[in-house]
């Protein structure tokens, strides 16, 4: 993703922010200040005493438990220690901020706001009238704070392909399975058959794909882990590998994980896992999502891979996941 960047003097965009205190909202969609910083970067902005406090390490563990399902060891996010005082001129720009703050004076909140001195920009406070009631709270809110900084990537994402999306891979889409999806500008048609689409998106060092496909429902109840991956291992081996004879295939090493979700009112299920190369020496990280269509009597399946050979993996299969929420099956009636 590319964005235009205006670009000013420290002293000048100082100025700026100093001026930004009650209109910077209407001045950041004026004049498009835009956020810096890469994906899952979060800028966590206390003093010492809390950064070394227990509030401090239930931060720390929190935003850096290592993602599941993927080949090496990285943290949900990235995280970069600022003093209250250093947070001003470029730094005030970043794309995900977070104040946590410990007085006796302050009530247990969290407060979040969204273009403070840039656009699109997350900024959320946490306060508490102790480090350990800041802890304790942090803890108690763990699923609502990581909720609200995977939705501000995750929208960054969706703004982005509602811009600008591949209308001719969207229209095969349409034609095949009957089912509305924008696809990100970059996308390539790589091969589609009966009830089978492959798309992806190459980089110079890594690959990020997607592939949908849809076959009989036949049961009363959702499908199982075991049936998901049957039918993945089917759909994926029209997927061929580097060396003759070789193709996709879901790692027997690995447990997928599942989960049970729903994403703009319909219920899909999550699988993880790892993808290796049958008959060569490839692999991968993978999220599947799987729902069913009671109206047709079908499972529809979006199955995201990534394939980054020494490279991380953390972005690549975020950005993967967030097509599920680009794709519409219509509703059940």
């Amino acid at each position: 993703m590319k964005n235009k960047i205006l670009k000013f003097t420290v002293s000048a965009f100082a100025l700026l922010v100093g001026a930004c205190i009650t209109s910077c909202k209407d001045f950041n969609e004026e004049h498009g200040i835009t956020i810096q910083g890469t994906p899952y970067e979060v800028y966590i902005v206390c003093d010492n005493d809390t950064w070394s406090s227990p509030a401090g390490d239930t931060i720390r563990t929190m935003l850096t438990d290592p993602v599941p399902a993927i080949h090496q060891t990285e943290p949900v996010f990235d995280i970069v220690h600022i003093l209250p005082g250093g947070l001003r001129n470029v730094i005030a720009r970043h794309r995900n901020i977070l104040k946590l703050s410990a007085a006796p004076s302050k009530k247990e909140a969290m407060v979040v706001e969204y273009d403070v001195s840039a656009h699109p920009q997350t900024v959320i406070t946490v306060q508490a009238p102790s480090q350990t009631a800041l802890a304790n709270y942090l803890d108690s809110n763990r699923e609502k704070l990581l909720g609200l900084l995977e939705k501000s990537e995750r929208d960054r994402d969706i703004s982005y392909a509602r811009k600008y999306n591949e209308a001719g891979i969207q229209s095969k889409i349409k034609n095949r399975f009957g089912v509305d999806m924008l696809v990100p500008k970059g996308y390539q048609l790589r091969s589609e058959h009966e009830d089978f689409l492959w798309a992806s998106y190459e980089l110079p060092k890594a690959s990020i794909g997607f592939f949908i496909y849809s076959y009989p429902y036949l049961g009363a109840e959702p499908p199982s882990p075991e049936s998901i991956i049957d039918a993945r291992n089917r759909f994926a081996a029209l997927i061929p590998g580097p060396s003759e004879g070789s193709y996709m295939t879901t790692s027997p090493y690995y447990e997928p994980l599942t989960r049970h979700l729903r994403i703009n009112g319909r219920l899909w299920v999550e699988t993880r896992g790892l993808w290796d190369t049958a008959n060569d020496f490839m692999g991968g990280p993978f999220v599947s999502f799987t729902t069913v269509d009671t109206d047709n009597k079908r499972v529809i399946v979006l199955d995201c891979y990534v394939m980054a050979v020494g490279q991380k993996k953390r972005n690549y299969i975020r950005e993967a996941e967030h097509l599920v929420y680009l794709i519409n099956v219509p509703e059940s009636k």
